[in-house]
């Protein structure tokens, strides 16, 4: 099975930046697309980015497109989401995942989820 481990969530102010970093454990990492998705308090788990096994295809939310980036290194098994000119509306607990394509992950379809890591943006 694969897990999937989120890091580098953190409290910062707006206008700062952040990486955040998603380890895999399994031998067939690179066999999957791998996105991010964030959950506010009492909102709706919701699409952010996804990067296909080769990264030749990326996706974005229009709500973070132009300042967050998504990229991964199959030879480490991560994948990471660079996140810059951060809003207080990007407060949200974010979530690492994986999926067979990136079409079916970024309606949802993800096979394997991480435990979420904090972000909070300061007004």
């Amino acid at each position: 099975q694969v897990q999937l481990v989120e890091s580098g969530g953190g409290l910062v102010q707006a206008g700062d930046s952040l990486r955040l970093s998603c380890a895999a454990s399994g031998r067939t990492f690179s066999n999957y697309a791998m996105g991010w998705f964030r959950q506010a308090p009492g909102k709706e788990r919701e699409f952010v980015a996804v990067i296909s096994w080769t990264s030749s295809v990326t996706y974005y939310a229009d709500s973070v497109k132009g300042r967050f980036t998504i990229s991964r290194d199959n030879a480490k098994n991560t994948v990471y989401l660079q996140m810059n000119s951060l809003r207080h509306e990007d407060t949200a607990v974010y979530y690492c995942a994986a999926g067979t394509s990136s079409p079916s992950l970024r309606n949802g379809g993800a096979r394997f989820w991480g435990q979420g890591t904090q972000v909070t943006v300061s007004s």
